[in-house]
């Protein structure tokens, strides 16, 4: 203990003497660990924590198939058959989670995301409620189900966690709903869901009764001691009865079992993966910047070193010295990685809490920090340990009769070299990354939507159909909403639809046009479906192509349903030529029945990671009156503006709350906000992949000033004998930029050859399309080098300002 003291008063003494040393090494090591932490979190909560459920390793995502190749959810009566033949799951619950649903609460009416399960919903997870109780056998059934089981969040927010909300009587979607239970704190299903409220599965009686209408989701329990295989295998063998007892429906349907911690990280596992790899590539620049610059003042105390093995002090004693030192700044920074990763974290919140399902998980806990630990020690170690044992083994003789020569052997100059090309090597990886999903992110935000998002604003509109109950939600607020709304200032165009595009796909239906041959049964013929206001094409600036657009006074009265289709119908559908305008579809058996297509418009996109999709648009007014409070209780506003969007939204709210006061109001956003929204994890990754590319670089041109200083200091004598001999200022300036050139040139190279190496790691974040990615690629290429050749010039010109006279007179 007493040498420890020694060593560590020793070691707070050097750190005095050169305090912008220790600096650089503390802020180096504080960028490696905390970018690491904040990674680690998310890698944790993401990817390694147990999910929040008992017999979490059992649960698994049935996800099934259509016969054409894509994926679709369950139709009610399908699963009410399936779920008593399956031999090999302890339940199978049906659940339904893409709505929302109102609460009247004493501070205004509040919308809340609905997750509505079948009866045995929480008999899968194994998750009691901290207050009274869950579903019940039974109480998914009609008349049984105005129930509801609150989640943590939301009785802490809503409730205030008041202990008598058992009982309690709430009325949501206008309808009284009962209280029955408190799920824990940390229970949600799915994941991403916060703040929900858990109902038993109330559903369209239309979706009930038709065995096409796939809508639900499904999660199971296998039993004990089953495997994935075996319940693959009883499930293919119950959806092969439902296709031979129901083949136009269920035939060809298949399934693949995935476990649910597999289906919860989704497409975020291999970007986060990689996401890790990219910091552990920081973390090692870290490690060999703080290597070098320890080796380079290792350089300086040789002949401290040397006599202080001159007068007996033994190597391990020589070592602990060293490793002591490293220790103290290796806690130093540590301590500022923790504060690193803390503003990470918090400055990635709104980015997790969206792109991650368990994004609200994520946060500095004790495996985290004993990881940070246990970074910063190893760091510290793998950084000190090389030049500690070629300290300790310096020879006195030598050392003392080198003089100022100390550190210039060729193994000393490889050494460093070598380090500065790693950094470099490194840097590069991140940057072409960060640089292509820049590109990346940039080519989708500027991808044509078919409507001009910067003018447009959009809302979501969620009526609570008890309220409606007799009346026709059309006519009582749509279209006094509209009529207000197509008054307000600045407004050019107003409009609803039941999907808004780029923010949700919809509902989609197969299509057959009446005339045409049979489609192949592996050919995926489906187009979206959307319920649209008359005002709704001026309001997104969508264009007629031909035929005409909708409208009431000529379509409402239409023996058969009448559409708009989009371009993207007609080439899937008339592929081979014709007219789609006067063209009818086969979903009547009775000719006058038939749906008719009146007109075609431009496409619009659905999504942006895909082309737009054939879609078809129909009519709210043609939707019967008695069908309209279940098809038109969610549906988005549109509104198209010729001044500052922003100004709308204070007069919109009162013109809601003024019609029906009972409608949450969701403050609107342009559709340029909204794509932004729908990328956030691509933002997220490219926010983190682009400050890790910058500390790399930064650390990299630290490395390399820190490298290019220590050898001009060291061949300060050399470089006066040269002067003295003839040599100019010029020539040496351009003989230490010239080795640095070389340095960045071989750093480039092996960066490049990791690169390639690293591609098909690397693709899960981004894709390498050399002919397409050449200039930018170049650019990014030719960029580092001239940040590295401008980290040296400091240095050279020190180099070259050096006085013959004075170097030689300091040896």
């Amino acid at each position: 203990m007493t040498s420890l003291l020694q060593d560590l008063r020793f070691a707070f003494r050097q750190f005095r003497r050169s305090p912008g040393f220790a600096l650089t090494i503390v802020v180096t090591l504080a960028l490696g660990i905390g970018s690491a932490t904040a990674v680690f979190s998310v890698i944790d909560a993401a990817l390694l924590r147990p999910l929040p459920f008992a017999n979490h390793d059992r649960l698994v995502f049935p996800d099934t198939t259509a016969r054409e190749g894509y994926s679709q959810p369950w139709s009610w009566l399908s699963y009410v058959d399936a779920r008593p033949q399956l031999k090999t799951f302890e339940a199978l619950a049906g659940y339904s989670d893409f709505t929302k649903i109102n609460l009247e609460s004493p501070s205004g009416p509040v919308s809340l995301p609905a997750v509505k399960g079948t009866d045995n919903f929480f008999d899968v997870f194994g998750v009691r409620p901290i207050l009274g109780r869950t579903f019940l056998p039974g109480e998914d059934q009609d008349g049984k189900d105005d129930i509801a089981v609150l989640s943590y969040e939301l009785w802490q927010t809503h409730f205030a966690g008041q202990k008598n909300v058992i009982g309690q009587v709430v009325r949501l979607d206008g309808v009284p709903y009962t209280i029955i239970g408190v799920m824990p704190s940390g229970f949600r299903f799915p994941l991403s869901q916060r703040n929900a409220i858990y109902t038993p599965l109330h559903a369209n009686p239309s979706w009930k009764k038709f065995r096409g209408s796939h809508w639900m989701r499904t999660v199971g329990l296998l039993k004990p001691g089953v495997t994935r295989d075996q319940a693959q295998a009883d499930f293919a063998g119950v959806l092969a009865n439902l296709g031979r007892a129901y083949p136009n429906t269920d035939s060809g349907r298949t399934v693949k079992i995935v476990p649910l911690a597999t289906q919860v990280t989704g497409k975020t596992d291999g970007p986060l993966k990689t996401l890790l790899l990219a910091v552990l590539s920081l973390l090692a620049i870290a490690c060999v910047n703080v290597a070098g610059l320890l080796l380079a003042r290792g350089v300086k105390r040789e002949r401290e070193i040397a006599l202080r093995a001159a007068v007996g002090a033994a190597r391990v004693r020589l070592i602990r010295q060293v490793l002591t030192e490293s220790l103290v700044l290796s806690i130093a920074g540590l301590a500022g990685g923790i504060l690193l990763a803390a503003l990470l974290l918090a400055a990635m919140r709104t980015f997790l809490v969206d792109a991650i399902q368990r994004g609200t998980d994520v946060h500095l806990n004790l495996p985290v920090l004993a990881a940070a630990l246990a970074a910063a020690l190893l760091t510290s170690l793998l950084a000190s340990l090389a030049p500690a044992i070629r300290l300790s083994g310096t020879d006195p003789n030598r050392a003392l009769r080198a003089g100022g020569s100390a550190g210039t052997g060729i193994g000393q100059h490889r050494l460093r070299a070598a380090f500065v090309i790693t950094q470099v090597a490194l840097s590069l990886v991140l940057l072409v990354v960060s640089g292509l999903l820049l590109r990346n992110l940039q080519a989708l935000l500027k991808t044509n939507l078919g409507f001009n998002p910067d003018t447009i604003l959009a809302t979501s509109i969620g009526l609570s159909p008890g309220n409606y109950e007799g009346r026709d939600p059309l006519l009582a607020f749509y279209q006094p909403l509209l009529e207000r709304v197509s008054h307000l200032p600045g407004v050019q165009g107003a409009g609803i639809i039941s999907d808004l595009p780029i923010q949700s796909y919809g509902v989609n239906s197969d299509v057959h046009i009446t005339g045409q041959p049979p489609y192949p049964p592996s050919a995926e013929m489906l187009a979206e479906n959307r319920a649209v206001s008359i005002g709704y094409f001026d309001a997104m600036g969508i264009n007629l192509d031909s035929g005409r657009m909708l409208s009431p006074s000529i379509d409402t009265p239409h023996p058969a349903g009448t559409v708009v289709v989009n371009e993207a119908f007609k080439r899937k559908f008339f592929s081979s030529g014709g007219d789609p305008v006067g063209a009818h579809m086969d979903d009547s058996d009775k000719t006058e029945e038939k749906t008719a297509i009146v007109g075609v418009v431009t496409d619009v996109r659905q999504n942006l990671s895909v082309p737009p999709l054939a879609e078809m648009d129909f009519l709210v007014d043609e939707i019967e009156p008695k069908d309209r409070l279940t098809l038109l209780t969610n549906m988005a506003l549109v509104i198209r503006s010729d001044s500052d969007p922003q100004m709308l939204i204070a007069p919109l709210r009162d013109a809601i709350h003024q019609i029906d006061p009972t409608v949450p109001f969701k403050t609107p956003e342009t559709m340029t906000q909204i794509v932004s929204e729908t990328l956030v994890f691509e933002r997220m990754e490219n926010w983190l992949f682009g400050i890790f590319a910058g500390f790399a670089l930064l650390l990299a041109l630290v490395g390399l000033y820190g490298l290019t200083s220590h050898e001009v200091e060291l061949r300060t004598r050399d470089i006066g004998i040269r002067m003295a001999l003839g040599s100019t200022r010029g020539q040496v300036l351009r003989q230490v930029v010239q080795r640095v050139a070389l340095l960045m040139a071989g750093g480039i190279a092996f960066g490049w050859l990791l690169t390639l190496a690293l591609r098909k790691v690397l693709a899960s974040v981004v894709e390498f399309h050399a002919a397409h990615d050449a200039s930018l690629l170049l650019a990014l290429t030719i960029t580092l080098g001239l940040f590295g050749i401008a980290a040296s010039l400091l240095p050279a010109r020190r180099a070259a300002t050096i006085d013959p006279m004075q170097a030689l007179r300091t040896e």
